[in-house]
């Protein structure tokens, strides 16, 4: 009996010798080898390297470009001042008192005057071959164009001032400039022909003739920077660079 669990517990130890010095070459993990690999959501596994690299940061969308109110403030402020030097601006009179200027006019004299829509500004009044209407002036974002129909108004001009948008429509009238083809599908569309010829000027302001003068010269030149006028003068021209 002594004699067999001597031999068993020299067995036992040689095991124990043999499976000692296996573990010894065999590398030691430091920490516990996870059961499946999970590669993060920001990384991806390239294959031909065998190791993760970071993939390529996501497009951001930039947020939306938010209107500055002070603009809409020097628009307008703009828009007033050429009204007021023009003489065509009558302020605030009603439909009835434009009707009653117009009714005797030639067809295609105009006038602008406030709206009475509390959504609008500016209303241009024209003489046209049914008699004196109306056509409101709508603004968004620093820029004016006539009010229309809903399907005519994605295709309407618009201007950075009342003064830019009237003398382009007398222009068209006239036919000095070519047609666009939004002013050709507008008028297809139209039930009224908007035709402008001549602005009538308001009784209580009778312009200058400085102003008139600088009428005349920029209906003879588009270029009026190019003339060799004293920097006043310039300056002058450039406070209405307009031909109406």
């Amino acid at each position: 009996m002594g004699g067999v669990s001597l031999c068993l517990c020299h067995t036992l130890l040689h095991k124990s010798k043999g499976m000692s010095q296996c573990d010894s070459h065999r590398p030691r993990a430091l920490l516990p080898v996870p059961a499946a690999e999970v590669v993060p959501l920001t990384m991806r596994t390239d294959a031909h390297l065998g190791f993760p690299t970071s993939s390529p940061p996501r497009c951001l969308q930039s947020p939306p470009q938010l209107w500055d109110p002070t603009e809409d403030l020097r628009s307008i402020a703009k828009t007033f001042r050429y009204l007021e030097t023009s003489g065509w601006y009558w302020g605030a009179i009603t439909a009835g008192e434009a009707q009653a200027v117009l009714q005797e006019a030639q067809e295609g004299t105009f006038l602008i005057r406030d709206s009475s829509h509390p959504l609008y500004m500016l209303t241009l009044s024209v003489k046209t071959g049914r008699g004196p209407t109306n056509v409101r002036i709508e603004y968004s974002h620093g820029r004016f164009r006539l009010d229309s129909s809903s399907l005519a108004k994605p295709r309407l001009l618009a201007f950075p001032d009342v003064a830019s948008l009237v003398q382009h429509y007398v222009g068209f009238s006239q036919g000095d400039a070519a047609p666009s083809k939004e002013d050709q599908q507008i008028s297809k569309d139209s039930a009224l022909l908007l035709k402008l010829v001549r602005p009538l000027h308001c009784r209580k302001s009778c312009p200058s003739l400085q102003h008139l003068t600088r009428l005349a010269i920029n209906r003879l030149t588009s270029r009026p920077e190019q003339l060799p006028l004293p920097r006043p003068l310039q300056n002058f021209l450039q406070d209405y660079p307009f031909q109406l």
